[in-house]
């Protein structure tokens, strides 16, 4: 039987690569069919990656597609990127627990709190500039499944802009990617636009179109959940990025909870509006070791890791929550926000 699914890809910086894992492995299930996916920033990439390899080639096309994708990620060199000091801690937990104590990383984050990306002049260049113009648009814009969604936050506005089809193109894959601390907005049709993560990371609502099944499968790579209240500085400023990060997607999931109650209870008529059903796959014990610092430190031995780690959540979705695919949600949403 043919599962039939959304992916929803979250952005997070190098984090991404553990979504790389993931998908790698669904696409390697014959009975699971990706009919839509809705990507933001680094979640973004990746669907342009997907989209690209299954129009041209299959499965194995877009296999070959994502892991192209994290090698050229994996040599980027900008120096924003801390990717120069990642040789001295190779191992993911190691990333985040040293560099952001050490000297060079603090003297990186600190020049992107106090300088703007503006003050670069005509030296100003986004790293990753090449990789998004090297995607074969006309594969990731056509008219064929899975359809492809991309998120921007609008800068004037402060409201999320979702592309697809043949708006989609290197600009639009920036945008969602754009950190305002570290890169210059992007300008699309007169507008300046942020990371789409700010105001739909990822966003769910472009999914609920009649055509696409109704089972979600989220990619999170931003913990939900710590249980320890930071207390230092840099632990409290990446517990404000991940909840920030998270905030849309959980304003999303309440506004489902509410609709699927309101339809049992019977106030909304059954077929009235769509059931959705809701999965996600999620490492929160290694993110959790992970941080701001690993997001931004995308060196090879971190993103094998991380595809690794993805790949093995990948399977244990598979094996407990599979065959709920069709049938119901394998996250339990009354619980959650009962």
């Amino acid at each position: 039987m043919t599962r039939r699914i959304n992916l929803a890809l979250q952005g997070g910086g190098a984090h991404g690569a553990f979504t790389w894992g993931v998908v790698d492995r669904l696409l390697q299930e014959p009975s699971v069919e990706i009919a839509g996916i809705s990507g933001t920033s680094a979640g973004a990439l990746n669907g342009a990656a997907l989209k690209a390899g299954l129009v041209e080639n299959g499965r194995e096309g877009a296999r070959e597609n994502l892991a192209w994708l994290w090698k050229q990620v994996g040599g980027i060199s900008d120096w924003r990127l801390t990717h120069w000091m990642s040789a001295f801690f190779p191992a993911p937990g190691l990333v985040s627990q040293s560099i952001e104590y050490s000297l060079p990383y603090s003297f990186a984050d600190a020049w992107t709190r106090v300088v703007s990306p503006y003050a670069w002049g005509p030296f100003y260049q986004n790293p990753l500039g090449p990789i998004a113009d090297t995607f074969h648009y006309a594969s990731v814009c056509a008219d064929l499944d899975p359809a492809f969604f991309v998120s921007a936050t609008n800068v004037s506005t402060g409201k999320i802009r979702v592309f697809s089809g043949a708006e989609i193109n290197t600009d639009v894959i920036l945008a969602s990617a754009c950190l305002p601390t570290i890169f210059q907005a992007v300008e699309i049709e007169g507008e300046a636009y942020w990371d789409g993560g700010y105001t739909g990371n990822p966003a769910l609502f472009p999914l609920f179109a009649p055509d696409l099944p109704e089972d979600i499968v989220v990619v999170n790579i931003n913990p939900l959940e710590r249980e320890e209240t930071p207390v230092e500085a840099r632990d409290i400023l990446n517990r404000i990025n991940e909840i920030s990060f998270n905030s849309s997607l959980l304003r999303e999931l309440r506004a489902i909870h509410f609709v699927q109650r309101l339809i049992k209870d019977g106030t909304i008529a059954e077929g009235a509006m769509k059931t959705v059903r809701i999965h996600m796959i999620a490492d929160d014990d290694l993110m959790t070791r992970l941080s701001v610092a690993s997001k931004l430190v995308p060196t090879p031995a971190t993103l094998t890791a991380l595809f690794e780690a993805g790949q093995e959540a990948a399977e244990r979705f598979l094996g407990d929550h599979g065959d709920k695919i069709g049938r119901e949600s394998s996250v339990d949403l009354p619980e959650m926000y009962g």
